[in-house]
């Protein structure tokens, strides 16, 4: 093993310390990042997607959220009439489009601008994957419940995917709102978003699992590291953390369930 305490952070660095963290190879890996935590990368975001491609190596694929919340109503509570105090702003919304740049951070826009990606066409909540899954991971992502069944997060589980989060915490685990729209109590919110339809633009307005704002879902990963699902490795200053995603959404379902079977009792009081 390599000495990790003086690296520089380059490719080489990467791919060897994700290998000892055991990213295994030819599997397929969901990747959630802040390129900050690391500190100063050589090459930005596509040096992390390089050394994850190289790891994974060519039978394993590599999955990046490239969600789009700009591509919302600015005004989702302000009516659609004409004359409203929201019209003008809603106009400038944009269509997606496969290209429409995510605010996920640098290594997914990294997967973007790499030629061999497929991404999903979901207008707020699309993944982009590289490699021999890729296509069946990305297509036909419903719109309603983008995170939840039918979604590419249900193909990764069946898939047997691993989750790495690279300097981010729980509250950016996508794959916990899976896990939590598996509950029958789950939490909602309404997406709405600007589509094409036959040819003219038009507002529409969808169900998905609700966000979590740091209420649950930190509680509920610590409980699974505590039961031993979560493997830690601080790589240049970055913690990251790395889960096979079976038994970990399999665990916090049944902590998400018990969790908000507590909340709904305390608000009947």
């Amino acid at each position: 093993m390599r000495d990790h305490a003086h690296p520089p952070v380059d490719t080489a660095f990467l791919q060897q310390v994700l290998e000892d963290f055991g990213v295994p190879r030819g599997g397929v890996v969901i990747v959630h990042s802040s390129l900050s935590a690391f500190g100063n990368v050589t090459g930005g975001g596509r040096t992390v997607v390089e050394a994850l491609l190289a790891c994974l190596g060519d039978t394993g694929t590599l999955v990046v959220p490239t969600f789009t919340p700009q591509i919302s109503d600015p005004h989702p509570h302000d009516g659609e009439s004409s004359g409203r105090p929201g019209d003008s702003l809603r106009s400038q919304v944009p269509l997606f489009h496969r290209a429409t740049p995510t605010l996920m951070g640098a290594v997914p826009n990294a997967v973007l601008a790499d030629v061999r990606h497929r991404r999903s066409t979901h207008p707020q909540a699309s993944v982009a994957a590289i490699g021999p899954h890729a296509e069946a991971i990305t297509a036909d992502h419903p719109l309603a419940y983008a995170l939840g069944k039918q979604s590419p997060f249900e193909r990764m589980y069946e898939l047997g995917a691993h989750i790495l989060l690279l300097g981010v915490g729980h509250n950016r685990n996508t794959f916990l709102h899976y896990a939590e729209s598996l509950t029958p109590r789950h939490r909602t919110k309404l997406r709405r978003f600007p589509c094409e339809n036959a040819g003219k633009r038009a507002w529409m307005e969808v169900p998905d699992v609700g966000d979590d704002n740091g209420r649950f879902f930190p509680q509920v990963g610590a409980d699974a590291d505590a039961a031993g699902l979560i493997r830690h490795q601080t790589i240049a200053s970055a913690p990251c953390q790395l889960m096979a995603s079976v038994p970990f959404v399999d665990f916090t379902k049944k902590r998400l369930d018990a969790l908000l079977a507590d909340a709904e009792q305390m608000a009947l009081r």
